[in-house]
């Protein structure tokens, strides 16, 4: 028997925010292996009685593995569990490359990125109308580098929202690269620790100016998510720019215009 793999978004802590696919896998597999250095335990809760659960914390790649292959062997679902969405910033392809070898069958369950748990916990919206429609999702260099065309110096002069993951350790980094893009000091930068994390989750804010200070002092160092956005703190402003789509005036497939000025409706 060659029992199917399968790459669970565990999401970004909370054990509730795994998707309802996710728990189901999780409550008929034979094997699981989770991140246990990033994933909160209590998502395994859900596994039956006689599962085979492992933390991979200590593991290499390798031994990673030849794990999952192993208990494929022996069970019909196998879970690998790993932290927020296991396309970004996850050991995905790696892994999924051996046991293409070994002809274990795969699949993906997708998870809640970090990135959206943060802008959720700090009530903040990555975009809006006519302040940025973009968000880049990137890093700072570290010991692994950065592709040419992707420095966060490069990135950061769109001006658009970024949110900066793995970089923590790094602020001085984000701080340099982001003043050299043009961001000026008081722009808004929003750290949030352990998103969603129950009884673990921090929220601060600051500026570019003071954020390197406030997380030192607070004692941040790991699993915090860097946003900076030209769209931060947006909840509190006087005025902004509706979004045209529920904008009485507008008219889509769905609802014709209520006032005089009709635009003409958006191609379906």
């Amino acid at each position: 028997m060659r029992g199917t793999v399968w790459f669970v978004g565990a999401g970004p802590g909370d054990p509730e925010l795994i998707t309802v696919k996710g728990r189901s896998l999780i409550e008929r597999a034979g094997a699981i292996l989770f991140a246990g250095s990033l994933v909160n335990e209590a998502a395994t809760r859900w596994a039956p009685a006689g599962c085979e659960i492992a933390d991979s914390k200590d593991m290499t790649l390798e031994q990673m593995a030849a794990w999952l292959i192993e208990r494929a062997a022996r069970h019909a679902t196998v879970v690998r569990l790993q932290t927020g969405d296991p396309a970004l910033y996850g050991t995905l392809i790696e892994m999924v490359q051996p046991l293409d070898a070994a002809g274990i069958p795969v699949a993906v369950v997708p998870g809640v990125s970090s990135a959206m748990a943060s802008a959720a916990a700090a009530v903040e919206s990555f975009t809006l109308p006519e302040v940025t429609q973009t968000t880049i999702f990137t890093r700072v260099e570290g010991r692994t580098p950065m592709p040419e065309g992707e420095s966060l110096r490069e990135l950061a002069a769109h001006r658009c929202t970024l949110c900066i993951f793995l970089s923590i350790t790094l602020l001085h980094k984000v701080e340099t690269e982001l003043r050299a893009a043009g961001w000026p000091e008081d722009a808004p930068v929003v750290v949030v620790h352990k998103a969603s994390w129950p009884g673990e989750e921090r929220i601060l804010r600051g500026t570019l100016a003071t954020i390197k200070r406030q997380c030192r002092d607070a004692g941040i160092v790991s699993q915090s998510m860097v946003i900076v956005s030209p769209t931060l703190g947006s909840r509190h402003w006087p005025e902004l720019t509706r979004s045209r789509l529920y904008d009485p005036s507008f008219t889509h497939r769905f609802r014709r215009a209520s006032v005089p000025g009709t635009p003409a409706p958006e191609a379906p």
